[in-house]
């Protein structure tokens, strides 16, 4: 039920400014943290895989001690995934939320999964599928293509590409390393989560999804919530929950948990490099609190988010690795200070990434 507007005239108003300082502090984008990466990916929910080096990058520049190893070192020993999640898109995960992070947003997978193959499956039982494939992976890692190989055998008429992709989205499946490690790409391999974990699944939780994203994102409304998830009729979730309230100058519910602190909006906020796909982009319907809608649609085309930099705590340019180096693109004048802030960042992620090259800056707005 949508708050009255004498509810909401009491409810404390929140700056889009002081929602961008609670957000970068919750993302300790306002000083990167001291504790592990295992702890920090639980605290994030899970942190965006799509590409194999934006979830190094991610942690790096949310950490103050972080190598490369260290993630690789936690999917080698299973306390952290890669698998897809939130969004239906992939994401790593801890060993201890995954389990009931996956059936949370199921129907995310299920919605995506019939969306882009109900048609060309449309013969196809999803329950008889999944059954299928998870005989044929259990107790063995099969590549994507070779598991739809498989299943195209009881389906010849179907594409094996929709058989593959929709196995992946009925099952609980991680893809174990090397796959998804800095620098390693090519065809993604399957083996069973509750194998792979030694448990099982959990019962779905939409009720600690809302706490643990309110306590990394927060405050949200529902609208930025269901953005984040994927999932829908979060509203009622969020109601029922004994969260505090505040509203954006919009009038726009916030819901935050009671104890959660707001940052001050004067705190200094460093530049920041973020890589491609961070749900700190994508984390909000209204992503204004981060980045300008001007801008956002120029980061943001199709399914396609890159990688970009913070200045004064807002996205004000874009930024690539190459063989080169590391070019960083503004869309307006900075300060020279920025600068040279940018400069610095920029070769400590070139130390951290091990790749030769300078910083460079293409002119603003190019």
């Amino acid at each position: 039920m949508a708050a009255s507007p004498d509810t909401l005239a009491r409810v404390e108003e929140l700056t889009a400014r002081r929602l961008n300082r609670t957000l970068l502090a919750r993302q300790h984008l306002l000083a990167r943290s001291t504790q592990t990466a295992h702890d920090l990916i639980h605290h994030l929910v899970a942190v965006q895989a799509q590409e194999s080096n934006a979830p190094y990058i991610s942690l790096w520049t949310r950490l103050e001690a972080f190598e490369k190893d260290d993630l690789t070192a936690l999917l080698a020993d299973r306390r952290a995934v890669r698998s897809s999640i939130l969004r239906g898109t992939q994401h790593i995960a801890t060993d201890d939320d995954y389990p009931w992070l996956r059936p949370t947003v199921q129907p995310v997978l299920d919605r995506g999964r019939q969306g882009a193959f109900g048609r060309v499956t449309a013969g196809v039982d999803p329950v008889e599928l999944a059954a299928l494939a998870r005989k044929h992976l259990t107790g063995q890692t099969l590549t994507r293509p070779a598991l739809a190989r498989l299943l195209a055998e009881r389906w010849p008429d179907v594409e094996p590409l929709a058989l593959g992709w929709s196995a992946q989205c009925l099952l609980p499946v991680v893809h174990p390393p090397p796959s998804g490690t800095w620098g390693r790409f090519g065809a993604t391999p399957f083996v069973l989560a509750e194998e792979w974990l030694g448990r099982p699944m959990a019962a779905p939780d939409a009720e600690r999804l809302v706490v643990r994203y309110l306590a990394a994102f927060g405050p949200g409304s529902a609208r930025d919530v269901q953005a984040w998830s994927g999932l829908t009729r979060l509203r009622e979730v969020l109601e029922r929950l004994p969260l505090r309230r505040y509203r954006t100058p919009a009038g726009v519910v916030l819901y935050d948990l009671p104890d959660a602190p707001l940052a001050d909006e004067d705190a200094p906020a460093p530049v920041r490099l973020v890589p491609e796909f961070d749900n700190l982009l994508l984390a909000h319907a209204d992503r204004t609190r981060v980045i300008a809608d001007a801008h956002r649609r120029v980061v943001i085309t199709g399914a396609v988010v890159r990688p970009t930099f913070l200045v004064d705590g807002f996205v004000r340019g874009m930024w690539s690795m190459t063989g080169a180096g590391i070019v960083l693109a503004p869309f307006e004048a900075i300060t020279e200070a920025a600068r040279d802030a940018l400069t610095r960042e920029a070769a400590e992620l070139l130390r951290f990434a091990g790749t030769e090259g300078s910083v460079s800056f293409t002119a603003p707005g190019h």
